[in-house]
């Protein structure tokens, strides 16, 4: 009887494709498992077991498989239920699910090597120079990879050159898989078998009488073995006998020492552990807790609405101890990398070394190791923090899922597919391990809050901050009238240079927030108005002065900042807008003996970056903090008493049907960050409209208005919560090939759908990266079928793909987008 699998390689591919293997494999084999298998002509691909039958393919003849790379899944049954799920739902395919999902270097693809073909006579005069040069250099190496040869001739484009070498059968070409991953290995020292005794080390110490430097090590060794049970390191070694490598060697090779290694994570927290360390929570807290428990009870996803610095996290700490005291493992998702920093620290307090953290700032080695931990249910993986990408982790008891700041847009993957919801798939999670979830935010998202409505979720509130202190106090300025009247200092006004006055007399810390980086938006030419446009997208070049270029926020592009216009040759040039740098210059120039930072994309690229930013804040060593909407999100400083909103216009006037809510969220969030101890805090908005509704709704703290406005106005026009949406986008570097396609698509689309659909049209930014970009939004009620719609666009991609004009037309899928 033959034997079968089906594979799930991690390219985008309608289907699973089927290779054979023999009764043996068979044996070995189970879902959840990699193998490498051939795909294409010769490129060996590394696939995931989905499935063990004895099915054989009609269409086409199955291939056998290349390797085993497992002893044991590292994938679970439920992970593959989950990321079937995430693919369904989201319109992607199970292959870019499991490549997202999966760290990269568990999906080793092959590399080709190059060998010398040992059974041609080969004559050197027929080949030409750069020939010559890959045979030449085989005859001194058996194998060369082929960026090796690139090397060897000095260009990019080898093919053309390995291909004559083939043809006259000079060389043959293989491929190979090579395992990414290496475990680290740490070097420990101790003494020889023949040297235990007291006698023996007396003897050993009088024959080491002329070598000063290795009898210190030795004695060394001796006393850390006598203070420490624990093993010695080299390096612990090195520093106590203040020694060299090169000195232990010496003793390793007399075998006077020998060393050893133990495999060691790269990554690990240690922290007292001391669960007394717990504070007591408030009663608001404990009305909360107990709600949350009974909702649980109930099985419902929970929402947990508390006003910010209400000690929303002390319940979460709560929670999570009671769920590991039962075994089980505990997922505390966050919107944002720079958030983890604070909270593993509280955290560490609290649980110690049973805290592992996941996101894309680690190296993959790191990754690796988290997702090994959490697979073998160990103890310093059974409490994972982590951002989005933590949700594919391989779980096997999970008992709780926290979502914090469930408000956030973060959570949504934009780029690349699947474009999935972490708040969303963490519900559909939940209820494959049969876990509690609780989603908590001080600004709940209307989708989650209708949920409540409607009795879909669990809900509890806390509307008091810890300790009683007040709400901060809000006030909005209008810059209009203060340029009218020249009371403006750059993009200052008199009432928030005084107030950053007094806080910093005070010995306290302000935070300004402005959500644009760089220094200006826009460079014009003064004299003919010309601004510098990006080559490859439609969008001005925004100005960073630190570095005197332009840059482009969509596809990197950048270029030196020009003496003069490139239009007219005028040398006039000026910036209109502002953004994170200007105002850290301008408040160094009306401050300055003020220390100032700043957090925006720009300045937190390297791994540690976020923590150094917010430890030296938070240990005071800043007095300025400027950032853009990483602020905003759940940091806690104890000694901020007033926040600065420079410019608020910019979040409100946004062609989006979110641009409202997300302002009162953003704009909330920015305000919780002042006066979190014992003295109310001071929040200045900054507009040239002061009168919006949505910042009058901010300062009063009214979100229950603010839901209401907003659903009404969601329910008159047909979007989320009432209703869903698809945006789908068409992608191609042909401006006509693109409007044709768009069209074609709407008008199928219209026919199936008939008035729910919109477009298709031009986005803010209608060309990045030299592609054109056209949009079409289909809305589905809610009594609808999503699945039979989804099944219907799909039909209508089918017969798209089917015309050859539009078969180079890249669509796009963003379900629920946001």
């Amino acid at each position: 009887m033959a034997h079968f699998i089906n594979v799930i390689l991690p390219i985008p591919l309608e289907r699973q494709f089927t290779y054979r293997i023999t009764s043996e494999e068979e044996q070995v084999l189970r879902p959840g498992m990699r193998v490498s298998v051939p795909f294409g002509k010769s490129k060996i691909y590394t696939g995931l077991v989905h499935s063990v039958h004895q099915t054989a393919p009609e269409v086409y003849e199955a291939k056998d498989i290349d390797l085993i790379l497992d002893h044991e899944p590292i994938v679970t049954l439920q992970q593959l239920k989950h990321w079937q799920w995430i693919a369904e739902y989201y319109m992607s395919t199970l292959g870019e699910v499991v490549r997202s999902a999966l760290p990269s270097a568990f999906l080793l693809e092959s590399e080709t090597l190059v060998l010398r073909n040992t059974e041609t006579e080969v004559n050197e005069q027929e080949l030409k120079d750069e020939e010559f040069l890959v045979y030449e250099a085989l005859l001194h190496q058996a194998v060369l990879k082929v960026h090796e040869v690139a090397a060897i001739i000095g260009r990019k484009n080898v093919l053309p050159i390995l291909n004559r070498l083939l043809d006259k059968n000079i060389i043959q070409l293989k491929e190979e898989v090579f395992e990414q991953y290496k475990p680290k290995l740490v070097s420990y020292i101790r003494l020889g078998d023949g040297y235990t005794s007291d006698e023996s080390l007396e003897l050993l110490l009088k024959s080491l009488t002329k070598a000063p430097k290795q009898s210190q090590v030795v004695l060394a060794l001796f006393q850390l073995v006598g203070t420490t049970k624990k093993p010695i390191s080299v390096s612990d070694l090195i520093t106590t006998s203040n020694s060299s490598k090169a000195v232990i060697k010496a003793l390793v090779d007399k075998e006077i020492l020998i060393e050893y290694f133990i495999r060691t994570d790269r990554v690990s927290y240690h922290g007292t552990g001391d669960s007394t360390n717990i504070k007591d929570l408030n009663e608001y807290q404990i009305t909360a807790l107990n709600a949350i428990q009974q909702s649980f009870k109930d099985k419902k996803a929970t929402l947990l609405k508390g006003v910010t610095s209400s000690g929303k996290t002390e319940v979460y700490v709560k929670l999570i101890e009671s769920c590991i005291s039962e075994g089980k493992q505990v997922l505390y998702l966050l919107p944002e990398i720079a958030l983890t920093t604070q909270l593993i620290s509280r955290l560490q307090d609290y649980f110690g070394e049973k805290i592992a953290v996941y996101h894309s700032k680690y190296n993959v080695h790191e990754r690796i190791e988290v997702w090994n931990n959490v697979l073998n249910e160990k103890p310093k993986a059974q409490i994972v923090i982590g951002a989005r990408s933590s949700l594919f982790l391989p779980y096997k008891n999970l008992g709780l899922l926290i979502v914090d700041e469930e408000h956030e847009s973060s959570f949504k993957q934009f780029d690349p597919s699947p474009r999935y919801h972490a708040r969303d798939a963490a519900i559909v999670l939940a209820n494959l391990h049969e876990a509690n979830i609780l989603l908590g935010s001080a600004t709940p998202s209307i989708e989650s809050y209708y949920n409540v409505q409607i009795g879909k979720y669990g809900y509890a509130e806390i509307n008091r901050r810890f300790g009683n202190v007040l709400m901060p106090d809000m006030e909005l300025v209008d810059i209009k009238e203060a340029q009218r009247k020249r009371r403006m200092k750059g993009h200052f006004s008199e009432r928030l240079m005084e107030e950053i006055q007094e806080t910093l007399d005070a010995g306290e810390q302000v935070i300004l927030f402005q959500n644009r980086r760089g220094y200006a938006p826009i460079l014009e030419c003064l004299t003919c108005g010309h601004t510098p446009q990006c080559p490859n997208c439609d969008v001005s070049l925004t100005y960073h002065q630190f570095r005197k270029q332009l840059r482009c926020h969509y596809c990197g592009h950048h270029a030196a900042l020009p003496e003069s216009c490139a239009a007219c040759g005028g040398p006039d040039l000026d910036t209109k807008g502002f953004g994170t740098q200007q105002i850290e210059e301008e408040v160094k120039k009306l401050f300055p003996n003020v220390k100032v930072g700043r957090m925006d994309l720009d300045t937190t690229r390297g791994k540690h970056a976020y923590e150094k930013i917010i430890t030296s804040f938070e240990q005071q060593e800043l007095d300025v903090l400027i950032g853009t909407q990483m602020l905003t999100k759940g940091l806690d400083f104890r000694n901020v008493s007033l926040v600065g909103v420079m410019q608020a216009d910019t979040l409100l006037n946004f062609p989006d049907y979110r641009a409202h809510e997300r302002s009162f969220q953003l704009l909330t969030q920015v305000s919780g960050r002042a006066g979190r101890t014992k003295k109310r805090g001071k929040v200045i908005i900054q507009s040239y409209n002061p009168y919006h509704q949505i910042l009058k709704q901010v300062t009063t703290g009214d979100y229950n208005e603010m839901y209401r406005e907003q659903l009404y106005e969601r329910e008159q026009y047909k979007y989320p919560p009432v209703n869903r949406i698809i945006k789908i986008t068409f992608k191609h570097k042909n401006y006509n090939v693109l409007n044709e396609a768009a069209d074609w698509f709407a008008g199928a689309l219209k026919n199936n759908f008939g008035g729910v659909v919109l477009g298709p049209e031009y986005p803010p930014v209608s060309r990045i990266r030299n592609q054109y970009l056209k949009h079409v939004l289909v809305k589905i009620s809610k009594s609808d079928s999503l699945t039979k719609n989804k099944r219907n666009i799909k039909r209508i991609e089918k017969s798209f793909n089917a015309i050859s004009m539009f078969r180079s037309v890249r669509v796009i899928y963003n379900v629920d987008h946001i």
